[in-house]
């Protein structure tokens, strides 16, 4: 990946680096459980965790095996969630997409509109040739987002996540560079 990690402005939004001013905003998405309702982990009880996120932020930038952008009000800069594309691997061109909104910023087409922008940085600067997205079965509003973007639905993980003894399944989706069209 690119060692520079981009700012890319959309119609709306703004996705930026994370900087250390933000830890606060990502314990309340991070600890909030409607948002983390169908995520593959608990939300966070420690405040500590954002340190940790954002280190783990520097450190795939760095390594040049992702980044991880603020998804930010274009008008205000008010912190909405993040997206990232992570686990890039150079041998078989390929890449996860992951995204967490605020529930205040659900139903607004910003995880669609932040995920465009974002998929259309990657594909134009890495030789990709595969993004992948899972999503919880239970999840039909992030299934959308995939679905506006040009995912297909390629499968079903069953019995993939137990999150505080509650066990979920995932849908995998793929979307191929010449899929691709932003």
């Amino acid at each position: 990946m690119s060692p520079t990690t981009p700012t890319l402005p959309t119609a709306r939004l703004r996705l930026r680096p994370f900087t250390d001013a933000d830890a606060a905003d990502l314990v309340a998405l991070h600890s909030d459980a409607t948002v983390l309702r169908y995520w593959d982990s608990p939300p966070w009880r420690d405040p500590a965790r954002a340190e940790v996120f954002l280190a783990t932020c520097r450190r795939v930038a760095e390594e040049g095996s992702g980044i991880r952008l603020v998804v930010a009000h274009g008008s205000d800069g008010a912190f909405l969630g993040w997206c990232g594309v992570s686990g890039w691997n150079p041998d078989f061109r390929s890449a996860r997409l992951t995204y967490c909104l605020r529930e205040r910023a659900w139903g607004q087409g910003y995880a669609t509109e932040a995920a465009r922008a974002l998929l259309a940085w990657a594909f134009d600067t890495l030789p990709l040739n595969r993004v992948q997205a899972e999503v919880d079965t239970r999840n039909a509003a992030s299934a959308r987002v995939l679905e506006k973007l040009g995912f297909a639905r390629e499968g079903t993980l069953r019995e993939d996540c137990v999150v505080d003894g509650v066990v979920s399944d995932s849908w995998v989706y793929g979307l191929l560079r010449r899929e691709w069209s932003p």
